[in-house]
């Protein structure tokens, strides 16, 4: 029976093949690989002899137009193996394809007479019902066959579908304008981080803005922490493989970490970078006896930590071989565990209210697959009762989440927070796990009420995530704007001429005095080319002091966004700005 799909999805899978003919009439020995059809289009994989780049769009899109003209039906026909062996005989990719569907029936999928492809379908009966999508070529990229970096490397053709040519138009602005949020470049053109060559991908240099912007979410995440009964850690950057061997990581994540030494030597000592703070932070559980008194027990760390990523998976501050997170793990009771998980949810919402994040998060409880036995610790049995109980707190919260079968850490679930960047990619911003299992692996334990030596529970949880890649979602979420609080700098200082300097230094020590990030441009420029250039760095208010204001004791402000104030008294000024901060307000004030 043939998969039932959605009517956009069915008429985006049947321009991927309508793609794929117009690819093979175009060019010669094309070797074809899959085409699904995806939230804004489809792509389709294709091996070729020559490059695809962008003068070869308009011919392929031409192609695709003429075929769609000759109004051919989609016919399906169902084969055996060794039929569908027989007619893909010089098509590598779909071989194996086959290979891999074993003895059952096997669907092809015809356009036309002279144009065949594996597939299980549905498609649309006839090339005419596809005459009125409009549609155009992204990009052409290269990406490796079935996501394996030692198979061969495709060339894949992204195109953008839609039903018509208003929703094409309105999605190609909408990616427009992502191009112009996107941090890679956005970040880098305002001078947040950049990269370079000798030090190797995956290992951005934080330029001074963006290293205050972390700093500034570091130490707010780590008073906000104390204020939650946290206690601070410092643990170190890299262990003997023994520890790892304790956790389960050596077995699990041996190949993401950076191995010092020889892995497999059991004669000399090895050291791997931690990718992960927990059995660190579990040493300071174990540095003496523990009574279930001292219990809930709440490290917080902010670590730096180490993951071997692979290189087509880096994308600027997003995923990054050397990072910083707000790291925590909670040692409780059993009779402690939904109060604590409320607490690190709680904790976790009030860090996105702060930063403006929360309404593009979405949750995930992530789950393990019983059938990856060799990817995960302990048995069915801990595993369902782990799964239980955290969905029953999920539920009592009232978190609407989706489940996610084969995305729970190797020792237990969690919950995954979750947001997407400008391009619609979406990666893990927060989790909040419990686990059951590596108490015992590293002998955990405390004295109850009966005297009884028992395991304590452990819930692994970040508050705000790695720091760079929150950095990366709100450079993008506020096209580098950031909200008052939080930006490098806040107010940028131009006197209007070489006799206003002695003001400016007052009005520049009354805020930096209170605590706001400031800077004073005292260059012999013109009055609105300083203003313009605080504008492009978007800083979030720009005074100007003259005559009038030294005389007065007032600054006249440009705010970002294009309003301004005059006349405004510098101590109503000052305090309006500290208030900005002491409420992590994410809009500025405009009226004063």
């Amino acid at each position: 029976m043939e998969n039932q799909v959605n009517p956009i999805e069915m008429a985006r899978h049947s321009l991927s093949h309508i793609l794929a003919k117009a690819v093979c009439e175009l060019y010669d020995d094309v070797k074809l690989a899959i085409g699904p059809a995806i939230d804004n289009g489809f792509y389709y994989d294709f091996d070729l002899p020559r490059s695809i780049t962008t003068e070869d769009f308009d011919a392929i899109t031409a192609k695709m137009q003429e075929i769609l003209k000759r109004g051919e039906d989609f016919v399906c026909r169902e084969v055996s193996a060794d039929e569908a062996k027989a007619i893909f005989a010089d098509q590598p990719y779909k071989l194996e394809l086959i290979e891999g569907l074993g003895d059952e029936r096997i669907t092809l999928y015809y356009t036309g007479e002279d144009f065949v492809d594996l597939c299980r379908g549905p498609h649309v009966q006839n090339a005419r019902e596809l005459r009125s999508w409009a549609f155009k070529i992204s990009s052409a990229t290269g990406a490796y066959w079935r996501g394996d970096s030692t198979r061969p490397m495709l060339q894949r053709v992204y195109v953008y579908a839609f039903p018509n040519k208003q929703e094409l138009k309105e999605y190609v602005a909408a990616v427009e304008d992502a191009k112009k949020r996107d941090h890679n470049k956005l970040g880098r053109e305002l001078e947040y981080f950049t990269t370079v060559e000798s030090i190797g991908q995956g290992l951005p240099i934080l330029l001074p803005k963006g290293a205050k912007v972390i700093q500034t979410l570091q130490r707010f995440v780590e008073d906000e922490e104390a204020r939650r009964g946290y206690t601070l850690t410092m643990t170190p950057l890299m262990a003997k493989r023994e520890l790892y061997k304790i956790s389960g990581h050596w077995d699990h994540y041996l190949d993401g970490m950076f191995i010092l030494g020889d892995p497999h030597d059991e004669t000399k000592e090895c050291f791997a970078l931690r990718p992960m703070t927990c059995p660190f932070q579990y040493q300071v559980y174990l540095n003496r006896p523990r009574s279930y008194r001292e219990l809930p027990m709440r490290f917080g760390e902010t670590s730096t930590l180490f993951r071997n990523e692979d290189s087509g998976e880096m994308h600027g501050l997003i995923r990054v071989r050397q990072f910083t997170i707000s790291e925590g793990h909670l040692v409780l009771r059993p009779d402690q565990l939904e109060e604590e998980f409320r607490g690190c949810v709680d904790l976790a919402m009030y860090m996105l209210d702060a930063v403006g994040l929360r309404e593009d998060c979405t949750f995930r409880f992530s789950q393990w697959d019983p059938a990856r036995t060799d990817k995960y610790e302990g048995t069915p049995e801990q595993w369902a009762e782990a799964q239980r109980i955290m969905g029953e707190i999920l539920d009592h919260i009232g978190i609407n989440y989706e489940i996610g079968i084969d995305e729970a850490a190797f020792y237990g679930p969690k919950l995954d927070i979750q947001c997407k960047n400008v391009f619609g990619k979406e990666d893990t911003i927060i989790t909040i796990q419990i686990d059951m299992l590596l108490a015992e692996k590293f002998g955990m334990e405390y004295t109850d009420r009966e005297g009884k030596k028992v395991r304590p529970y452990i819930i692994h949880r970040t508050s705000l995530g790695c720091y760079q890649r929150t950095l990366a979602l709100l450079i993008e979420k506020y096209a580098g704007a950031l909200p008052f609080w939080i930006s490098a700098t806040q107010v940028g200082v131009v006197p209007v001429r070489p006799e206003h300097n002695e003001y400016a230094a007052k009005v520049t020590a009354a805020l930096q005095a209170a605590g706001i990030r400031t800077e004073v441009d005292y260059e012999d420029e013109m009055m609105g080319t300083k203003v313009k250039k605080y504008r492009q760095d978007k800083v979030p208010y720009t005074v100007i002091v003259g005559d009038k204001e030294m005389a007065e004791g007032t600054v006249s402000l440009k705010i970002r966004g294009g309003a301004g104030a005059n006349d405004v008294p510098l101590d109503i000024f000052v305090e309006t700005c500290r208030e900005l901060v002491n409420t992590n307000a994410l809009t500025l004030k405009t009226e004063f």
